[in-house]
């Protein structure tokens, strides 16, 4: 196992740089080593550049005081309820962004190559990493709905997310400008991910970044021609399939397609998740230029987990589900406590009515295609421009006990109707000139987002298949096109202050206006933009040896509006109450500040990162009073959070063949304000919020991944440790911490038979088959009290995958 380090620099600067850097980076003539993935090098604030260190010899020699400080702090105990199943258990080559002005860390393609499971989403392997909280309901990580994802308390929406420098939204669930990684590309093409905990890059082409950013980058073909197949078995008949052919290398360039597909039965109740996929991608070097291109397919059809509370829990067991495929039983419940009847007529439902529903599903079809020109224009200078398209046709089902049939069955089946036709250009400058790297960005988007919520008739003898797309509506409840136009500058320079002193400074510039055209129903129209001309960011970095460095950083980001009937919106009221608020409503900020210290040698790597959020104008939906009409819910700001945190990450090599990683998570995230609502007779409610624990923001993370591999053998032990977390406002409802096992392994081999490469490898999730809470606010954050909001995790579940390569 090796350790690997990046650092960034931009072509033109390699003898500059090699000269006042680690020499262990650079050969006597001063040169480093070709990209790995697509991306060219770049001077900082990017993350392009891959090092790859001499194995480090036997971890004999005595480390440095803080490092072995840290590995006391990583073997502290952590016993609770279990883990999330998704963590897995890989070959250690974390990076820790040495050289960068901010905390980054990266994962290579050897991380998502040793998942335990073929198919495991590439955001359950980045999971490892400090200050990220990943969650989800199956074993994989790829059931959307359940999906959650948090780095320092910030949400999945307000974070910033990029395949290949093409911008995926905030890949939340009803995404309205983008899709999840699970659909956007296949795990086995993923090279590798850089994630920026705080301070992401100026230059990411991201509306939604308050927090931080997670660029991936996808492989590139091989140099020779090949053909790969695998094949995974595992628990709950999952079947995966994976075949990519490569081109080679020829003077045409180079070219790989890939197909897969999967599908697996849920782990509890009944109903599959499938998907398939078409991966394609093109390279092309030319004259010190790259020209890069992808068409990237999916068609995603997965059924429901029943969302559940902690009484639901207790009183129907961890296994609960929804009655597919017995609608009898869903018929029954509805005509028995006449729940639709009831809802009509306002008066309390029956609980019967929500234990569960006949189903639910999600269905999502993809297309999602780059090109990207890496220009070198003149010495020193340098274009990288990306276009990009996306389209995406999606369905959210649900089958609902309170809405009746035309032919009087008591259910019927809701829809949420998504439809994505998406363009976008970023284009990157780079001009190096003496000790200044200067750069300056732009990003132009164009969105039509269309939504719609309707509603189709069910019978027992005419019951709509979860897997396909309904057709025929017999009522449209509403329907909306949002077009939003989003531009987005940046100009920033790196400054080589001194030999061993770099100062990077900068600002962006964000607009986002959304212009709401309605064409059923009877919600807003009407345009909002959210707007800031400066947004800067600041910081240094400070090399004290050949081994160690200090950075710091500041910076300030705006997340925009978001144009959608449902979710953190401001159309999701009524025209009045969109009226009262288009003028006044202010987008939400952050400033992020962050300090570290970065060490490596022959035996270890470490990281340690202390950081401050202060996060303004948060967005919540409240009722504003008789003053206006008809008392809507809107969308109002509502105060602060501010949260504090320590962040670490020791990799280190025991012996040949043998590494352990290990990251510790130290956070504390608070509201700084209450939250006051006015009915529609004047009488204002406060809810005490303030100085309460932010939902979903557990204090405490401890992972920690032992690693064998020989080359041949290979074998990962690895736990994942997370504390309490609150899924209510006022903190009186939780759910407890957990600590999760994992277990996989295998062996490699070359010239099996007619195989030029093979290979076995076993996994084992949830290694003690224990029970716990995954994802919580499924259904959103109440303020006091239980909810229906909660998903169980996965039992221990069991892979195998066979790899051959001809």
């Amino acid at each position: 196992m090796r350790v690997f380090l990046w650092f960034f620099v931009d072509l033109s600067s390699r003898q500059r740089f090699c000269r006042r850097t680690v020499v262990d980076f650079c050969d006597i003539a001063g040169r480093y080593p070709a990209d790995l993935g697509s991306s060219r090098g770049l001077a900082p604030p990017s993350l392009n550049r891959v090092r790859r260190l001499k194995p480090m010899r036997s971890a004999l020699h005595t480390l440095t005081p803080l490092a072995a400080l840290l590995g006391l702090a990583f073997a502290l105990p952590a016993q609770a309820q279990s883990s999330d199943a998704t963590t897995e258990l890989e070959r250690v080559t974390v990076t820790q962004g040495r050289g960068q002005i901010r905390s980054v860390q990266g994962l290579t393609k050897a991380d998502f190559e040793a998942a335990a499971a073929a198919g495991q989403s590439p955001l359950a392997t980045v999971s490892r990493l400090p200050g990220v909280n990943f969650q989800s309901a199956d074993p994989l990580g790829n059931y959307e709905w359940s999906t959650r994802f948090t780095v320092r308390a910030f949400s999945q929406n307000q974070l910033g997310f990029t395949l290949d420098g093409v911008p995926l939204g905030d890949m939340s669930y009803g995404n309205l400008n983008g899709l999840h990684i699970s659909r956007a590309i296949s795990s086995e093409n993923v090279a590798r991910a850089d994630l920026s905990q705080g301070t992401g890059s100026l230059d990411t082409p991201s509306s939604s970044n308050l927090g931080g950013t997670l660029q991936f980058y996808s492989s590139d073909p091989d140099k020779a021609f090949g053909l790969k197949l695998a094949q995974t078995l595992g628990s709950n008949s999952n079947r995966r399939t994976f075949v990519r052919l490569d081109s080679g290398v020829s003077e045409l360039g180079a070219v790989y397609a890939s197909y897969t597909h999967q599908e697996a039965d849920k782990w509890k109740g009944a109903g599959q998740q499938r998907q398939d996929q078409f991966n394609l991608k093109y390279v092309k070097d030319f004259g010190g230029n790259r020209l890069s291109a992808f068409i990237n397919t999916s068609n995603r059809r997965e059924v429901d987990y029943q969302d559940l509370s902690l009484e639901m829990i207790n009183r129907l067991g961890y296994n609960w589900d929804n009655f597919y495929p017995d609608f009898q039983s869903a018929l029954k419940v509805a005509t028995t406590n006449q729940c639709a009847a009831k809802a009509a007529a306002k008066l309390p439902t029956p609980q019967a009515c929500d234990d569960a529903y006949y189903a639910g599903s999600g269905l999502r079809k993809d297309t999602l295609a780059g090109a990207t020109l890496d220009a070198k224009l003149a010495e020193g200078l340098n274009l990288k421009t990306t276009v990009y398209n996306h389209k995406n046709d999606g369905r959210g089902l649900w089958f609902t006990p309170y809405a009746v049939s035309p032919d009087g069955t008591p259910i019927a089946l809701r829809t949420t109707e998504y439809g994505i036709k998406r363009t976008g250009l970023n284009a990157v400058l780079d001009y190096e000139i003496g000790a200044h790297q200067l750069r300056a960005s732009y990003w132009h988007e164009s969105n039509d987002f269309d939504q719609a919520r309707r509603f189709y008739a069910v019978s027992p003898n005419a019951i709509p298949d979860v897997y396909s797309f309904p057709s025929n509506p017999v009522l449209t409840q509403w329907q909306y096109t949002f077009h939003t136009k989003t531009d987005q500058f940046s100009m920033s320079d790196t400054i080589a202050l001194a030999q061993d002193l770099t100062l990077g400074v900068g600002f962006k510039s964000l607009r986002a206006k959304i212009d709401a055209d309605r064409q059923a129903g009877s919600g807003p129209v009407g345009s909002i933009t959210a707007s800031k001309g400066f947004l800067p960011q600041i910081g240094l970095n400070y090399r004290l040896s050949r081994s160690d460095e200090l950075f710091t950083s500041v910076s300030r980001n705006m997340r925009a509006f978001q144009g959608a009937a449902t979710g953190t919106t401001p159309f999701a009221t009524t025209q009045a109450g969109f009226d009262a608020i288009k003028g006044t409503l202010r987008p939400e900020t952050s400033t992020n500040f962050e300090a570290g210290w970065r060490t490596n040698s022959k035996l270890y790597e470490a990281a340690v990162t202390a950081y401050l959020v202060n996060f303004k104008d948060r967005l919540l939906g409240v009722t504003q009073g008789s003053g206006i009409q008809g008392n809507p819910t809107v969308l109002s700001n509502v105060g602060g959070v501010r949260t504090t945190g320590l962040e670490a990450a020791l990799s280190l090599r025991l012996m040949p063949g043998v590494s352990w990683y290990n990251s510790l998570s130290l956070s504390n995230s608070t509201y700084r304000d209450n939250v006051s609502s006015t009915d529609d007779k004047g009488v204002t409610t406060t809810v005490a919020t303030s100085g309460k624990h932010v939902v979903d923001a557990p204090d405490q993370m401890v992972k920690s991944i032992l690693s064998y591999d020989d080359g041949q053998w290979f074998a990962n032990f690895g736990a994942d440790y997370m504390s309490k977390r609150y899924f209510s406002y006022l903190n009186d409802a939780a759910v407890s911490g957990r600590t999760l096992f994992n277990l996989s392994g295998g062996l490699r081999t070359k010239a099996l038979g007619f195989l030029s490469e093979g290979s076995v490898q076993v996994g084992v999730t949830n290694l003690g088959d224990k029970k716990y809470i995954s994802t919580i606010g499924s259904n959103g954050f109440g303020n006091s009290g239980d909810n229906q909001t909660l998903l169980t995790g996965a039992p221990r579940q069991v892979f195998v995958t066979f790899t051959g390569k001809l």
